[in-house]
């Protein structure tokens, strides 16, 4: 091997060819440098290219809307004839308007009447929005109404349900203290275990339902509301008593001249 192939390792070209392919910070400086590179590049470009008709548009708008009308237009060039001044109000005294009325430039690509058009429909949509509030906050209404209709039907029927039951017991008493072993109805006194019993024991069999039902279809079953009204009317006819006085009066006439009346709401 000759003296010109031999490499020093001492020379400074074989220290310089380890540095390039050492890593770490050689590299990072190369990529830091590569990207500012690329953004001298962009910045040269966007300096460079050419602007669009719409940008050369709004240039020149902007540009003539900021320089005031010279005496070259013609429509102020015949105002100046007839007394006007630059400066002053439009009309015969000066009162009228000094500033140019306002451009209002169309962007889009809708037609003559899209902006009405939108506007109603915007309209429309927030009707349409209000209509659907009114609607829940009614339904929402109608809800609580409907419940407190509902809890105030329940009391009212388990208070019907409780004098009945008391006008059963007292005319039991007052039949029996008159010799009555028989109610003139058979629900005029109250049930015995033994019959409600049965009585439950039936409503088991589905089928006795059904054909009971059937033989039944023309009798009318009397409500609770029915059964208290005419056994009061039995009690205070028949024994003068009145169930929410809690008194058994001497006569008709005592009755009807110290007892409020004949239903619940009389003795509030």
């Amino acid at each position: 091997m000759s003296d010109e192939e031999e490499e020093d390792y001492m020379s400074d070209t074989f220290l310089s060819k380890i540095q390039d392919v050492k890593p770490g910070v050689p590299m990072a400086r190369r990529a830091k440098e590569a990207m500012r590179r690329e953004v001298l590049q962009n910045e040269k470009n966007i300096k460079n290219r050419q602007k669009t008709y719409k940008e050369q548009e709004n240039e020149s708008r902007e540009a003539a809307l900021n320089n005031s009308i010279c005496n070259e237009n013609k429509g102020f060039a015949l105002l100046q004839k007839m007394g006007y001044k630059a400066g002053q109000g439009l009309g015969k005294e000066g009162a009228g308007r000094v500033e140019p009325i306002p451009l209002n430039i169309k962007t889009d690509r809708g037609g003559i009447g899209m902006e009405e058009v939108k506007k109603r429909k915007a309209m429309e949509e927030l009707e349409h929005y209000r209509r659907k509030v009114r609607a829940k906050q009614q339904n929402e209404t109608k809800s609580v109404e409907d419940f407190r209709f509902r809890v105030k039907t329940e009391r009212e029927e388990r208070k019907i349900e409780g004098d009945l039951r008391r006008s059963q017991r007292a005319c039991e008493q007052l039949d029996s203290q008159k010799n009555i072993t028989i109610p003139r109805e058979d629900w005029y006194w109250p049930k015995q275990e033994a019959e409600e019993e049965d009585d439950a024991n039936e409503k088991q069999d589905g089928k006795e339902e059904e054909e009971e039902e059937e033989e039944e279809d023309d009798i009318v079953e009397l409500t609770t509301l029915d059964k208290l009204q005419i056994l009061t009317s039995y009690l205070r006819g028949v024994h003068f008593y009145c169930i929410w006085c809690g008194t058994t009066y001497n006569d008709e006439e005592d009755l009807c001249s110290n007892c409020p009346g004949d239903t619940a709401a009389d003795h509030e």
